[in-house]
């Protein structure tokens, strides 16, 4: 029997160490790259006399890799000992792996549409259709989407300050995510728990939406306040206005005056806000029995008016960037809108849907780029996490970081 000179190679990494039978260098210093540790010499062992099933699987198990692509980047964690520093930490997600990768390239991605954002438009692209409402456009249309738990939860003053700021051109949401934003001006949401039994909730009028409580005095002001705005517009509709959800929306921004609400600064910085299901909730109540109390002469909403105005705003933009907290109807308003332009150039998605029953809530952005919405050219991010963790990180490393810069620009261009 001859002898085997065991060689084990220690692949390079920026936290490996030296264990106690290295020669050189102390316990606890990084190793160099491609260091080898050399064993005594030993025995070899011949695979001969092995079954040739177990030979083969000993064959299969160490077999030699195919090197990694040149510049790929390495699994590496953020070393507390360097001290608790949020900014580098989260520059260390994107090699974090799983979902903080995601979340770190989606930083990455949020930040590039704010850069495109903030480029000269060139002098040969054509005007905007008057559809966009007066605004004016830049180079890269920011269009931020999302379901009305986000405006039920703490987020909802995430995104009025993203709207006061005026770091998004566009708005997507639901029913609930615009009457809420509204009702939390006349009464607060409070703090609950997900098991809380439904009956007795039930008892006490008090709504759930998760681990949320609505009380529901919150609708009764809602209705009070909304009823005499239903009636002015009717009025003004008698004298030739026409109604879209948009401009009802920016209507009731108006209307309500407090610079706690989105749509407050949505009205006052021009932003559009779309709500293609603007009747599924508490307005569509609102306008059930406003119809029912005066059914000579009702509202008039122009649903054709606001596809237009969405799909203009995407097709004549130089450039599209998409934020979207959550899925359904508003995931499809805003990508249906980029099919015209062959897709979004910049795409964030924040979900926790799965795309096994084909729906397109949890539709993948592959999926997406298949259908035009999202350009073959993008580099789209889905992060699979509740959008209550990762919006603050998301807009802390970039519009917030960022709104000195921002707002200066918006100053000289807005």
């Amino acid at each position: 029997m001859g002898t085997l000179s065991e060689t084990l190679t220690v692949a390079p990494a920026d936290h490996a160490f030296r264990g106690p039978g290295v020669e050189s260098g102390t316990v606890g210093e990084p190793a160099k790259e491609d260091t080898k540790i050399v064993k005594k010499s030993q025995p070899a062992m011949s695979r001969n006399h092995l079954h040739p099933l177990v030979r083969s699987a000993l064959e299969q198990a160490l077999k030699e890799s195919a090197p990694i692509a040149e510049g790929t980047p390495k699994v590496a964690g953020y070393d507390f000992n360097d001290g608790v520093n949020y900014a580098k930490l989260f520059q260390s997600l994107p090699t974090m792996g799983f979902q903080a990768a995601h979340l770190g390239q989606a930083i990455e991605a949020l930040n590039a549409m704010i850069d495109c954002r903030m480029q000269p438009v060139a002098q040969d692209i054509p005007d905007v259709p008057t559809t966009s409402g007066g605004r004016r456009r830049t180079n890269c249309t920011v269009m931020l989407g999302y379901t009305s738990n986000m405006v039920s939860s703490g987020n909802r003053d995430i995104i009025r300050y993203l709207a006061q700021h005026n770091m998004i051109d566009c708005i997507v949401s639901t029913a609930g995510g615009i009457e809420e934003d509204f009702m939390k001006c006349f009464s607060s949401f409070y703090m609950g728990e997900f098991k809380l039994k439904g009956s007795d909730l039930f008892e006490k009028s008090h709504n759930r939406t998760g681990n949320l409580l609505v009380p529901n005095i919150t609708y009764c002001k809602f209705h009070a306040w909304l009823n005499p705005i239903i009636d002015a517009m009717v009025e003004e509709q008698r004298n030739g206005s026409e109604w879209t959800p948009s401009k009802l929306i920016w209507r009731m921004g108006k209307e309500i005056n407090n610079p706690e609400s989105i749509y407050y600064w949505a009205y006052k910085n021009k932003i559009p806000v779309f709500s293609p299901a603007i009747t599924d909730g508490a307005i569509g109540d609102v306008l059930f029995f406003h119809r029912h109390m005066h059914s000579d002469y009702s509202l008039k909403l122009d649903l054709v008016a606001d596809i237009q105005a969405i799909n203009d705003l995407a097709l004549f933009s130089v450039n599209t960037g998409v934020l979207i907290l959550g899925g359904g109807i508003i995931k499809h308003h805003i990508l249906n809108a980029n099919i015209f332009r062959y897709g979004t150039d910049f795409c964030v998605y924040v979900n926790t849907g799965n795309e096994f029953d084909g729906s397109d809530a949890g539709a993948s952005p592959e999926e997406a780029v298949s259908w035009g919405k999202i350009k073959v050219t993008c580099k789209p991010v889905k992060i699979f996490a509740d959008a209550t963790l990762v919006l603050p990180i998301l807009v802390g490393e970039t519009f917030a970081k960022r709104q000195s810069e921002i707002d200066a620009f918006n100053k000289c261009h807005l």
